[in-house]
Protein backbone atom coordinates (compact mmCIF):
# COMPACT_ATOMS: atom_id res chain seq x y z
CA UNK A 1 0.00 0.00 0.00
CA UNK A 2 1.36 3.40 -0.99
CA UNK A 3 2.20 5.59 1.99
CA UNK A 4 0.64 9.05 1.72
CA UNK A 5 1.89 12.19 3.47
CA UNK A 6 -0.34 15.26 3.41
CA UNK A 7 1.60 18.47 4.00
CA UNK A 8 -0.39 21.66 4.54
CA UNK A 9 1.81 24.71 4.10
CA UNK A 10 4.21 22.80 1.88
CA UNK A 11 5.51 25.52 -0.42
CA UNK A 12 8.43 26.74 1.67
CA UNK A 13 10.16 26.62 5.02
CA UNK A 14 9.65 23.63 7.28
CA UNK A 15 6.71 22.35 5.23
CA UNK A 16 8.78 22.10 2.06
CA UNK A 17 11.68 20.52 3.96
CA UNK A 18 9.38 17.90 5.50
CA UNK A 19 7.88 17.16 2.09
CA UNK A 20 11.32 16.59 0.56
CA UNK A 21 12.42 14.38 3.46
CA UNK A 22 9.21 12.33 3.51
CA UNK A 23 9.22 11.88 -0.26
CA UNK A 24 11.83 9.15 0.18
CA UNK A 25 9.15 6.92 1.75
CA UNK A 26 5.79 8.55 0.95
CA UNK A 27 3.85 9.99 -1.95
CA UNK A 28 3.46 13.66 -1.03
CA UNK A 29 0.23 15.61 -1.27
CA UNK A 30 1.51 19.19 -1.06
CA UNK A 31 -0.96 21.95 -0.18
CA UNK A 32 -0.20 25.67 -0.43
CA UNK A 33 -1.47 28.76 -2.21
CA UNK A 34 1.74 29.59 -4.09
CA UNK A 35 1.71 27.61 -7.33
CA UNK A 36 5.25 28.49 -8.40
CA UNK A 37 6.75 27.40 -5.09
CA UNK A 38 4.80 24.12 -5.23
CA UNK A 39 6.11 23.45 -8.74
CA UNK A 40 9.67 24.09 -7.57
CA UNK A 41 9.10 21.67 -4.68
CA UNK A 42 7.78 19.08 -7.12
CA UNK A 43 10.89 19.49 -9.27
CA UNK A 44 13.14 18.83 -6.26
CA UNK A 45 11.10 15.82 -5.18
CA UNK A 46 11.14 14.30 -8.66
CA UNK A 47 14.87 14.95 -9.02
CA UNK A 48 15.40 12.92 -5.84
CA UNK A 49 13.28 10.05 -7.17
CA UNK A 50 10.07 10.81 -5.30
CA UNK A 51 6.57 11.74 -6.38
CA UNK A 52 4.05 14.38 -5.37
CA UNK A 53 0.54 15.58 -6.05
CA UNK A 54 0.28 19.36 -5.98
CA UNK A 55 -2.81 20.95 -4.44
CA UNK A 56 -2.68 24.75 -4.89
CA UNK A 57 -5.49 25.57 -2.46
CA UNK A 58 -6.44 27.97 0.32
CA UNK A 59 -6.92 26.04 3.57
CA UNK A 60 -9.50 28.60 4.74
CA UNK A 61 -11.91 27.43 2.01
CA UNK A 62 -13.84 24.47 3.50
CA UNK A 63 -15.22 23.36 0.13
CA UNK A 64 -11.70 23.15 -1.33
CA UNK A 65 -10.43 21.19 1.66
CA UNK A 66 -13.40 18.83 1.49
CA UNK A 67 -12.69 18.24 -2.20
CA UNK A 68 -9.02 17.57 -1.44
CA UNK A 69 -9.75 15.07 1.32
CA UNK A 70 -12.39 13.36 -0.80
CA UNK A 71 -9.86 13.09 -3.61
CA UNK A 72 -7.31 11.48 -1.28
CA UNK A 73 -9.95 9.04 -0.08
CA UNK A 74 -11.10 8.13 -3.56
CA UNK A 75 -7.57 7.62 -4.90
CA UNK A 76 -5.74 6.01 -1.97
CA UNK A 77 -8.35 5.38 0.74
CA UNK A 78 -6.20 6.80 3.51
CA UNK A 79 -3.42 9.16 4.56
CA UNK A 80 -0.57 7.85 6.70
CA UNK A 81 0.72 11.20 7.90
CA UNK A 82 -0.47 14.78 8.08
CA UNK A 83 2.02 17.55 8.83
CA UNK A 84 0.26 20.86 9.44
CA UNK A 85 2.73 23.66 8.71
CA UNK A 86 0.42 26.36 7.37
CA UNK A 87 0.45 29.51 9.49
CA UNK A 88 -0.35 33.21 9.25
CA UNK A 89 2.29 35.44 10.83
CA UNK A 90 0.56 38.71 11.60
CA UNK A 91 2.85 41.76 11.91
CA UNK A 92 4.12 42.44 15.40
CA UNK A 93 2.11 45.12 17.16
CA UNK A 94 1.19 46.24 20.68
CA UNK A 95 -2.06 44.59 21.78
CA UNK A 96 -4.12 47.82 21.55
CA UNK A 97 -2.94 48.32 17.97
CA UNK A 98 -3.48 44.86 16.48
CA UNK A 99 -5.07 45.37 13.06
CA UNK A 100 -8.58 43.91 12.87
CA UNK A 101 -8.00 42.38 9.44
CA UNK A 102 -4.74 40.77 10.58
CA UNK A 103 -6.46 39.36 13.65
CA UNK A 104 -9.33 37.98 11.59
CA UNK A 105 -6.92 36.39 9.15
CA UNK A 106 -4.89 34.91 12.01
CA UNK A 107 -8.02 33.34 13.47
CA UNK A 108 -9.16 32.07 10.06
CA UNK A 109 -5.87 30.38 9.16
CA UNK A 110 -4.35 29.43 12.49
CA UNK A 111 -7.50 28.36 14.34
CA UNK A 112 -10.63 27.88 12.23
CA UNK A 113 -8.89 26.17 9.31
CA UNK A 114 -7.00 23.90 11.71
CA UNK A 115 -10.25 22.81 13.38
CA UNK A 116 -11.87 22.19 9.99
CA UNK A 117 -8.89 20.19 8.74
CA UNK A 118 -8.79 18.03 11.86
CA UNK A 119 -12.40 17.05 11.19
CA UNK A 120 -11.70 16.27 7.54
CA UNK A 121 -8.30 14.60 7.81
CA UNK A 122 -9.06 12.45 10.87
CA UNK A 123 -10.99 9.80 8.89
CA UNK A 124 -8.11 9.51 6.40
CA UNK A 125 -5.60 8.93 9.20
CA UNK A 126 -7.95 6.49 10.95
CA UNK A 127 -8.09 4.45 7.73
CA UNK A 128 -4.30 4.01 7.72
CA UNK A 129 -2.53 1.22 9.61
CA UNK A 130 -0.72 3.73 11.84
CA UNK A 131 -2.00 7.21 11.04
CA UNK A 132 -0.12 10.15 12.51
CA UNK A 133 -0.62 13.93 12.66
CA UNK A 134 2.17 16.41 13.32
CA UNK A 135 1.71 19.93 14.67
CA UNK A 136 4.45 22.45 15.30
CA UNK A 137 4.43 24.69 18.35
CA UNK A 138 5.91 28.17 18.57
CA UNK A 139 5.18 29.19 22.17
CA UNK A 140 4.96 32.98 21.99
CA UNK A 141 1.64 33.50 23.74
CA UNK A 142 1.98 36.40 26.15
CA UNK A 143 5.18 37.78 24.67
CA UNK A 144 5.11 41.49 23.95
CA UNK A 145 3.99 42.47 20.44
CA UNK A 146 3.02 38.86 19.59
CA UNK A 147 -0.67 39.28 20.47
CA UNK A 148 -2.33 38.14 17.24
CA UNK A 149 0.19 35.45 16.35
CA UNK A 150 0.79 34.24 19.89
CA UNK A 151 -2.89 33.96 20.77
CA UNK A 152 -3.95 32.16 17.61
CA UNK A 153 -0.94 29.85 17.54
CA UNK A 154 -1.67 28.90 21.15
CA UNK A 155 -5.29 28.21 20.20
CA UNK A 156 -4.14 26.02 17.32
CA UNK A 157 -1.93 23.97 19.62
CA UNK A 158 -4.72 23.73 22.20
CA UNK A 159 -6.88 22.10 19.53
CA UNK A 160 -4.07 19.69 18.72
CA UNK A 161 -3.53 18.83 22.40
CA UNK A 162 -7.21 18.05 22.87
CA UNK A 163 -7.17 15.77 19.83
CA UNK A 164 -3.96 14.19 21.12
CA UNK A 165 -5.57 13.41 24.49
CA UNK A 166 -8.72 12.06 22.86
CA UNK A 167 -6.89 9.62 20.58
CA UNK A 168 -4.36 8.04 22.94
CA UNK A 169 -6.16 4.70 22.88
CA UNK A 170 -7.92 4.85 19.53
CA UNK A 171 -5.48 6.66 17.25
CA UNK A 172 -4.46 8.37 15.13
CA UNK A 173 -1.28 9.35 16.90
CA UNK A 174 -0.95 13.11 17.34
CA UNK A 175 2.48 14.61 17.98
CA UNK A 176 3.19 18.23 18.87
CA UNK A 177 6.76 19.22 18.12
CA UNK A 178 8.74 22.39 18.80
CA UNK A 179 11.18 23.13 15.96
CA UNK A 180 14.40 25.04 16.57
CA UNK A 181 14.71 28.61 15.24
CA UNK A 182 14.95 28.33 11.45
CA UNK A 183 15.60 30.85 8.64
CA UNK A 184 11.98 30.88 7.48
CA UNK A 185 9.96 33.72 5.99
CA UNK A 186 7.78 33.69 9.11
CA UNK A 187 10.73 34.22 11.41
CA UNK A 188 12.18 36.90 9.13
CA UNK A 189 8.99 38.92 9.57
CA UNK A 190 9.45 38.80 13.33
CA UNK A 191 13.23 39.28 13.49
CA UNK A 192 14.29 41.08 10.28
CA UNK A 193 17.79 41.99 11.48
CA UNK A 194 18.69 38.56 12.80
CA UNK A 195 21.85 36.75 11.71
CA UNK A 196 20.25 33.90 9.78
CA UNK A 197 23.53 31.98 9.60
CA UNK A 198 23.07 31.10 13.28
CA UNK A 199 19.69 29.43 12.67
CA UNK A 200 19.05 25.74 12.01
CA UNK A 201 18.51 25.03 8.27
CA UNK A 202 14.98 23.81 7.57
CA UNK A 203 16.22 20.54 6.06
CA UNK A 204 18.27 19.79 9.16
CA UNK A 205 15.35 20.63 11.42
CA UNK A 206 12.99 18.41 9.40
CA UNK A 207 15.41 15.50 9.66
CA UNK A 208 15.71 15.85 13.43
CA UNK A 209 11.97 16.32 14.01
CA UNK A 210 11.03 13.24 11.96
CA UNK A 211 13.70 11.18 13.68
CA UNK A 212 12.03 11.95 16.99
CA UNK A 213 8.62 10.60 15.97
Amino acid sequence: MTKIALITGASRGLGAALAERLAATHHIVAVAKTVGALEELDDRIQAAGGSATLAPMDITKPDAMAQLCRGIHDRWGHADLWAHCAIHAAPLAPAPHVDAKDMARSVAINVTATATLIQMVAPLLEAAPDGQALFFDDPRAGQKFFGAYGATKAAQIALARSWQAETVRTGPRVDILTPPPMPTATRARFFPGEDRSLLTPCAEAAEALLAGV
